[in-house]
């Protein structure tokens, strides 16, 4: 073999060694704003039906008020749980074939989706469409997928933070973009813009994203070299910990949606006003996330993602109680706010942690269980909590989360004690 050869030879080694994030070294910022922006515009077509969604359940032939409601409940968490479902599978998909292909793959298929939901001719083919956009869509998840393993490691807590901020804004915003689009468009037109919306942002992931990715190398390819805060891989009781405690975070979010109307109601808020206050004090945990959220994953690249998770924690279920003894809508406000401000932190620090716990390439499957979980607790808060407000009153709910939550603080705190890493991982 001549010198040539043996320096292509070398070259072609080196590249071969370099992780996935060194190869996007130029990509990811870029990469970043895209998801960012695909995020937004696809929770914001995924959460606009909120306000019409009752009208467009009794057009679809639902006549019963109660029955209006049960479908309505039905249709808008279908989506959540297709997505719990199948988001470990895209993950998995990732790593075997990119990540790329699965965010134009959750792109295509939620703006065709969308488009089909302003099509059903009943209640029926609403649920499994809505069903389907989770099954086969998931862009804001494609996209923690694509951002947590490209972003070099000390920037991850940061940029997963404004990622968050981004959906965030998406879920904020969509119901108040739904308050105006039907009058303009009508509410099947509606559903027609929301694909539209999320089209632009599939041409935009087409054309614009980047990706370096082999898949006959990266099954086989590990990390050129293992940071002192990389932490142990594979280490079981802390992806068991991370995932228990992705699940919390929506969970607490969540837990008192299903109620939050008849609770502001019992706070003096006139009837002709409950619907529009009810809706106000429910932005506002989002809201105040959405402050944060940046501020805290760059606050856990310096002092680490452990620290941030376990006071976040500590502090959500702590504010979690005053919740329980407001005397006016404004307070409650104000105290959704500030827990959605020390929510913020914990998901960009979760799904740091969660990509340093597993070797490289099973990155994208690890953050799609992570994925799962939130999705769960997405699920499973508004049911919990409506439980425990009917058998044990409304304020019960606000006790029960916060010590979830603060039992939650301690298995976090369990976890951190049993790897042996250092307090910036």
């Amino acid at each position: 073999m001549n010198a040539r050869a043996k320096l292509a030879l070398r070259a072609n080694l080196v590249t071969d060694n370099l992780d996935y994030a060194a190869r996007h070294e130029h990509y990811w910022r870029r990469n970043l704003a895209v998801c960012v922006f695909g995020s937004f515009t696809t929770l914001v077509s995924l959460s606009m039906l909120l306000p019409f969604l009752p009208l467009y359940v009794q057009q679809l032939g639902v006549q019963s008020q109660s029955a209006v409601i049960q479908w309505s409940g039905i249709a808008f968490g279908a989506t959540f749980l297709g997505t719990a479902v199948t988001a470990p599978l895209w993950g998995r998909l990732a790593d075997r074939y990119g990540r790329k292909p699965m965010l134009v793959r959750a792109a295509v298929g939620m703006a065709v989706v969308m488009s089909l939901i302003g099509m059903a001719h009943n209640v029926h083919q609403l649920v499994g469409l809505r069903l389907l956009a989770g099954l086969v869509g998931g862009y804001a998840s494609a996209s923690t997928v694509m951002v947590g393993t490209q972003v070099p490691r000390e920037r991850a807590g940061w940029a997963l933070g404004v990622l968050s901020t981004g959906a965030l804004a998406g879920n904020l915003i969509g119901p108040l973009v739904g308050g105006f689009l039907p009058g303009w468009f009508g509410i099947r037109g509606t559903f027609f813009a929301g694909g539209a919306m999320i089209a632009a942002a599939a041409l935009l992931t087409i054309f614009v994203v980047k990706e370096d990715f082999d898949p006959a190398t990266h099954a086989t390819r590990r990390p050129a070299r293992q940071t002192p805060t990389a932490g142990p891989r594979n280490n079981y009781p802390v992806i068991g910990a991370l995932l228990v405690t992705a699940m919390m975070v929506l969970l607490a979010n969540m837990s008192i949606e299903p109620v939050i109307t008849v609770y502001v109601g019992s706070l003096g808020v006139p009837s002709a006003h409950l619907a529009r206050i009810a809706g106000v004090v429910m932005a506002c945990s989002a809201f105040g996330s959405m402050l944060t959220a940046a501020r805290l994953g760059a606050l856990a690249d310096r002092i680490g993602s452990w620290n941030v998770i376990v006071g976040c924690l500590v502090l959500t279920g702590l504010v979690m109680v005053p919740q329980a003894f407001v005397h006016a809508w404004w307070q409650l406000a104000a105290l959704r706010a500030l827990m959605g401000m020390t929510l913020a932190g914990l998901l960009p620090s979760i799904a740091k942690l969660a990509r340093n716990a597993v070797e490289e390439h099973r990155t994208g499957q690890m953050l799609g269980y992570l994925q799962s979980a939130q999705f769960s607790g997405q699920v499973a808060g508004p049911v919990i909590g409506g439980v425990i407000a009917v058998h044990l009153g409304l304020h019960s709910v606000f006790f029960v989360t916060g010590s979830l939550l603060v039992a939650c603080a301690a298995l976090a705190q369990w976890a951190r004690t049993s790897v042996k890493s250092q307090p910036s991982t």
